[in-house]
């Protein structure tokens, strides 16, 4: 389905997932693909972990356009199995997932070998007072709550 709005150079809305800033934001971005194609993720390359189908193609495509090379997971287990297929220089993950949720993920992949300092942002919708310390301590380097700010992701990824 975004082949289809890749090719027309626009996105689909996805709803309460992404901070709404006007009709045509994800129009911008790819008109914005150059400026997005700075050089700061060239031959990087990123997981996505979330269990929301739009969530991680809308990300992959930011981080994408950002210059990423973009793996994706649709669970933490298949997140963890591909961070140990590959190393990763960025990975975000949502936190709220059956089974194994995010904390033990990013627990699980601080333990590999060569993925100790290796960024790690929390995109998630847990808000509560004490979420993003758990985060932290769970190994995350960051913590953002959904709805998510594009932009704002991009920066913080260039900062850490």
């Amino acid at each position: 389905m975004l082949d289809k709005y890749r090719s027309l150079g626009r996105l689909p809305k996805f709803s309460s997932q992404f901070v709404p800033t006007n009709d045509d934001i994800f129009s911008d971005f790819a008109q914005e693909k150059d400026l997005l194609k700075s050089g700061f993720a060239d031959g990087k390359a990123a997981l996505i972990v979330d269990d929301v189908a739009d969530v991680t193609e809308m990300l992959a495509v930011l981080l994408s356009h950002a210059g990423f090379e973009v793996v994706t997971a649709i669970s933490a287990r298949a997140g963890l199995e591909a961070a140990r297929q590959r190393r990763f220089d960025v990975i975000i993950s949502d936190i709220g997932m059956p089974e194994m949720n995010g904390y033990q993920l990013a627990r699980e992949i601080r333990d590999i070998p060569g993925y100790e300092t290796v960024p790690m942002v929390a995109v998630t919708g847990y808000s509560m007072f004490d979420d993003k310390e758990r985060s932290q301590n769970a190994g995350f380097n960051a913590h953002l709550t959904k709805p998510i700010d594009p932009r704002a992701l991009l920066d913080l990824i260039e900062q850490l």
